[in-house]
C-alpha cells in the first residue's frame, strides 16, 4: 500500500466534511444540525411528510406525533395476487404480421395502434401496505422543544420534546442484521410513560393482543387488485381459498422497564414505565415468483415469533450497535462537501431550508439531497430483498399510484443509476435477481406472443414477474403497454456492474446468460426494412406520440431511436463478453453482422436527434419521456469525442424538450440533469438541480410527481438526482476518467470521497475556485486509465505511480497504469 492513504486526503478537506472515517468505523458523535440530518419542528401532517426507514425488506414511515404516533409499515413481498398466471396472449402472434404490414407498407400508423391493442395481456398486481402501528401516548401539556429528525449517518429516526417538566425521546431504526424494526421510548421521569399500542390495516386483517407483551396483526391480501386509475367493477377481489391471496402477519413484542402492562382487547396498555422497547417483525406467505403464496398462517406466525424473540433476547443496545455498524459499512463509503451557507439559513429546519432554496441557493442542501438518495437505496434494496419499486418499499395504500410496481420503461432502471457510481454495488443485486426471474417467464412470452427465441419483458413487472404486455387485453395505450425493450435495458445494468467491478465470475454465471437470451430475442425480433436495414416493428418511443403525414396522431411505427440504441448496446456488450470469456464465437459473429445492418442514427429537420425513424412532427413536444437520448445517458455512444454530431444533436433535442415544458416531473428532471452533465454543461446541470429541489421535492425530500391538482411520491427522481450529482463530479464512460466534467459555479469549493469509476477505481476529488486541487485513486483492479482534467486545469504530479506515454492524442489526457491494491495521488495545475 502506498504511504499516501485516502485518510491523508480527508485531512486536507474543509472542516465541514462529516463522517470522514473509513468504512465500518465506529459511529461519530452527531451534531443535531450536522450536514447529514433531516430535521423538523413539528410532526408530519401527512404520509409524504413522514420519515422513511428500511432494511431492504421491511419499511416504516415515522410520523413523529406527540400524543398519537403512527408508524406505517411495509414488507416488500406483500402484494396482491395468487402467484403466476397465464398472462401471455397466443393470438398476439397472429396480429404481429398485420402490424408490420400496416407500418412498413400501408403507413397506416393509427390502424397499427389499434392492432397492437389486440396483442396485450392483463394488468399486473399491486404492492400492498402492511398496515399501521399506533401509539397513543399520555402526558401533560404543553409540549415544548419538539424536534423530529432522521440521521442519515446512522439511519436512526428520532423524536424529542419536553412535557410536564420531563424529557421524552423516541428512536426508531430498521435493522438489516436482525430483520426487525425497533422502537425505543424513554423519559427522564422514572414513571413518565403511559401509552396504548394498537395495529390496523386497510387490507383485510385482524389485530390481536394475545397475551401481555405481544401485539399481532394478521390478514390476507386480495387475490386481485386493479391498478389505480384503471379500476373495473370489482377493483379489489378477496378470495378465502388458500393461496388465492397472500397471508401475512406483523408482530410486536413489547418490553417495558418499570410500570405495568396489560392486554386491553386488541390493544396493549402500558402505565408508568421509564422505557418501552418495541420489536417489530413481519412475514408473508410469499414462497417465490413462480409459486402460489400458500405458506400457512401458523408457519408465518412461528417465523415472526422467532424473529421478535431473537431481537428481544439480543437487547436494544446490541441491536442498535449491530444496525449502525452494518449500515455504515455502506453509507460511509462516500462523502460530499459543498459550500455551506449557514448565514442564509440560520435555525431553519429541512422543510424551511427547502422553501428558502430559491433565494438561498443552499449548496449544502444539495449535498444532503445527494446522500439522502444513497440512504434511500440502502433502505429499500439489500441483497436478498426485492428491488426498489416505484415507491422504494414505502406504500400506505391498497391501490397505490401505478400499482407501486416496477415500471420498466425508465423508472426501475433509474432507481439503480446511483448503485455503481455512488459505491453501493451490493444494493444493485436485487435488480439482478428480478431480471433473472424475468428471463425465465420472458422466454415463454417470447415464444407464445411473438414466436421468438430468447426472452422478452415489457413495460410493467410485479412480484410474480409478469413478462407479457399489460393493457387489460386491449385498453392500454400501445406507447407504454406494447413497448417490449425492457429486457435489453435491464441487461445494461448487468454489464455496468461488471464494468465497474470487473468480476468475471459474475459476468460468466449471472450476466452473460441473461444478456445472451435478450440478444437472441432481439435477433429474432429485428426485421428488414425496404432499405435493407434491420429495424424493429412494432416500435414505440416510450409514452410519446407523433403526427402522421395525413395529420393524425399515432404511437406505433418502426425503428424508434431508443429501440435501436438498446439493441446496439446489448449486441456490443454481448460481443465484448464473448471475447472476455472466450466463448460463443459464432454467436458473437452473428451479433456483429446484425449490428452492422441496424438502422443508423438520424438528425431531424430542426437539427435534433431524431426520435423516430421518420422525421415525424412532435405532437407532444414537452413530453417528459426523452428515450431517444438514451445513447447520451445512460448509454455512452454519444460523447464529445465519439459521434460528436449526434452528441450535438442531443443538445438540440434536450433544449427543445425543456423549452416546450418537458422535464417537469421529478424523474424527468433528474434524467435531464444527467443529460446536461454528459453534455459537459455544468451551469445547466446546476440550474436543473436547483429546479429539482424547488419544484419536484417534498418536505421530507421525497421526489414528487404531479397528479391532477396535487403531487404524489415517486422515488425514481431521488435516485436519478443522486446519480446526476455524481455524474457532474466524475465520469468514466468515454474511455477515461474525467474529473469535474460539469461543475457549476455555485459549487465553487468542495470535495467528494468514494465515487466509483469503471475499471475498478474508487475516486476522491478536492477542488477550490472551481479548479481541481488533487484526486486520489484507489485501484481494485490492475489496468490502465486515461486521466483527464477539466477545462482550465491540467494534470500535475502523480505520486506512487507513473504516467504511461500514449500516442493516442484523441484521448486528450494522460494514461496511468495502476496495480490492484495501490493508492495513487494526483495533483492538478492551473
Amino acid at each position: 500500500m502506498s504511504r499516501y492513504t485516502r485518510r491523508d486526503f480527508v485531512a486536507g478537506v474543509s472542516a465541514t466534511l462529516v463522517t470522514a472515517g473509513t468504512a465500518g468505523a465506529q459511529p461519530a458523535s452527531v451534531n443535531p444540525d450536522n450536514a447529514l440530518t433531516l430535521w423538523y419542528k413539528q410532526p408530519a401532517e401527512k404520509w409524504t411528510d413522514a420519515l422513511p426507514l428500511g432494511n431492504g425488506r421491511l419499511g416504516a414511515m415515522v410520523f413523529g406525533g406527540v400524543s398519537e404516533e403512527r408508524l406505517q409499515l411495509n414488507d416488500d413481498t406483500l402484494w396482491s395476487g395468487s402467484g403466476p398466471l397465464e398472462w401471455n396472449n397466443p393470438s398476439a402472434k397472429q396480429h404481429l404480421p398485420v402490424v408490420r404490414r400496416l407500418v412498413l407498407e400501408a403507413k397506416d400508423y393509427v390502424a397499427a395502434d389499434n392492432e397492437c391493442k389486440k396483442m396485450q395481456g392483463p394488468f399486473n398486481q399491486s404492492y400492498q401496505t402492511l398496515g399501521n402501528l399506533r401509539l397513543a401516548v399520555e402526558h401533560p401539556d404543553p409540549v415544548t422543544e419538539y424536534r423530529r429528525d432522521l440521521n442519515l449517518d446512522n439511519a436512526v429516526a428520532g423524536i424529542s420534546y419536553r412535557a410536564g417538566g420531563a424529557r421524552y425521546t423516541r428512536e426508531v431504526f430498521a435493522s438489516a442484521p436482525d430483520q426487525v424494526i425497533v422502537v425505543r421510548l424513554e423519559t427522564d421521569n422514572p414513571a413518565g410513560l403511559t401509552l396504548s399500542l394498537s395495529m390496523d390495516c386497510p387490507v383485510k386483517s385482524q389485530s390481536h393482543a394475545d397475551r401481555i407483551g405481544v401485539l399481532r396483526l394478521t390478514g390476507k391480501a386480495a387475490a386481485h387488485v386493479d391498478p389505480n386509475g384503471h379500476s373495473s367493477a370489482h377493483p379489489i377481489v378477496y378470495d378465502p381459498a388458500e393461496g388465492k391471496g397472500m397471508r401475512f402477519e406483523a408482530r410486536v413484542e413489547i418490553v417495558n422497564e418499570g410500570g405495568s402492562q396489560r392486554a386491553d382487547g386488541s390493544r396493549i396498555r402500558i402505565e408508568r414505565a421509564k422505557t418501552v422497547t418495541l420489536f417489530v417483525a413481519a412475514k408473508t406467505g410469499f414462497r417465490g415468483f413462480d409459486r402460489p403464496p400458500d405458506l400457512r398462517a401458523a408457519e408465518i406466525a412461528d417465523a415472526c415469533s422467532r424473529q421478535t424473540a431473537g431481537a428481544r433476547n439480543k437487547g436494544y443496545a446490541a441491536l442498535r450497535a449491530a444496525h449502525i455498524a452494518d449500515y455504515q459499512k455502506l453509507f460511509r463509503r462516500v462523502t460530499l462537501t459543498l459550500p455551506r451557507t449557514p448565514s442564509k439559513t440560520p435555525g431553519l429546519d429541512t422543510a424551511e431550508r427547502l422553501a428558502a432554496f430559491p433565494t438561498s441557493q443552499d449548496p449544502d442542501l444539495t449535498a444532503l439531497y445527494f446522500q439522502y438518495g444513497r440512504y434511500l437505496l440502502i433502505a429499500s434494496s439489500r441483497p436478498g430483498s426485492q428491488p426498489a419499486n416505484l415507491q422504494g418499499i414505502w406504500n400506505e395504500l391498497v391501490q397505490p399510484p401505478w400499482s407501486s410496481n416496477w415500471t420498466a420503461n425508465i423508472n426501475t432502471e433509474m432507481n439503480y443509476w446511483p448503485a455503481e457510481t455512488c459505491n453501493l454495488a451490493e444494493c444493485h443485486e436485487p435488480l439482478f435477481g428480478m431480471v433473472q426471474d424475468l428471463s425465465h417467464n420472458g422466454a415463454k412470452t417470447a415464444a407464445v406472443n411473438y414466436g421468438c427465441k430468447g426472452w422478452v419483458s415489457h413495460h410493467n413487472v410485479d412480484l410474480w414477474r409478469q413478462s407479457a404486455p399489460v393493457g387489460d387485453f386491449g385498453t392500454g395505450s400501445p406507447t407504454w403497454a406494447n413497448w417490449c425493450m425492457s429486457g435489453p435495458w435491464f441487461c445494461s445494468h448487468l454489464w455496468e456492474h461488471y464494468s465497474f467491478g470487473g468480476d468475471t465470475n459474475f459476468l460468466r454465471t449471472t450476466a452473460y446468460p441473461v444478456m445472451k437470451g435478450a440478444a437472441e430475442f432481439c435477433l429474432d425480433w429485428l426485421i428488414e426494412d425496404h432499405a435493407g436495414h434491420l429495424t424493429t416493428c412494432p416500435s414505440e418511443s416510450t409514452e410519446n406520440n407523433f403526427g402522421t403525414p395525413d395529420g393524425k396522431t399515432a404511437m406505433t411505427s418502426a425503428g424508434c431511436t431508443m429501440d435501436i440504441a438498446l439493441i446496439r448496446e446489448l449486441f456490443s456488450n454481448c460481443v465484448e463478453a464473448c471475447r472476455i470469456l472466450q466463448i460463443d464465437t459464432e454467436f458473437a459473429a452473428k451479433l456483429k453482422a446484425a449490428y452492422e445492418r441496424l438502422l443508423p442514427w438520424q438528425i431531424g429537420s430542426h437539427g435534433q436527434l431524431q426520435e423516430w425513424s421518420l422525421d415525424f412532427d412532435e405532437k407532444t413536444p414537452g413530453q417528459r419521456h426523452m428515450s431517444h437520448m438514451y445513447p447520451l445517458f445512460p448509454g455512452s455512444e454519444f460523447t464529445s469525442r465519439r459521434n460528436r454530431n449526434f452528441w450535438q444533436a442531443s443538445r438540440v433535442s434536450l433544449d427543445r424538450r425543456v423549452a416546450a415544458g418537458g422535464a417537469y416531473t421529478g424523474w424527468s428532471r433528474a434524467w435531464a440533469i444527467n443529460f446536461a452533465a454528459r453534455l459537459l454543461d455544468g451551469e445547466q446541470a446546476g440550474e436543473m438541480v436547483s429546479m429539482l429541489l424547488q419544484h419536484s421535492t417534498g418536505p421530507n425530500l421525497f421526489d414528487t410527481h404531479p397528479s391532477g391538482n396535487s403531487s404524489i411520491f415517486q422515488i425514481d427522481g431521488n435516485f436519478g438526482g443522486t446519480a446526476a450529482i455524481a455524474e457532474m463530479l466524475l465520469q468514466s464512460h468515454d474511455g477515461g476518467i474525467d474529473f469535474l466534467p460539469a461543475l457549476p459555479a455555485a459549487w465553487s469549493d468542495g470535495s467528494v470521497r468514494g465515487l466509483r469509476a469503471r475499471g475498478g477505481l474508487t475516486v476522491d476529488i478536492r477542488w477550490a475556485s472551481r479548479k481541481p486541487v488533487e484526486a486520489i485513486l484507489q485501484a481494485a483492479l490492475a489496468g490502465e486509465h486515461v486521466l483527464r482534467a477539466p477545462k482550465g486545469a491540467k494534470l500535475g504530479l502523480i505520486r506512487e505511480g507513473i504516467f504511461v506515454q500514449t500516442t493516442d492524442q484523441a484521448t486528450d489526457g494522460q494514461r496511468l497504469r495502476v496495480q490492484a491494491g495501490k493508492v495513487y495521488r494526483v495533483s492538478f495545475e492551473p
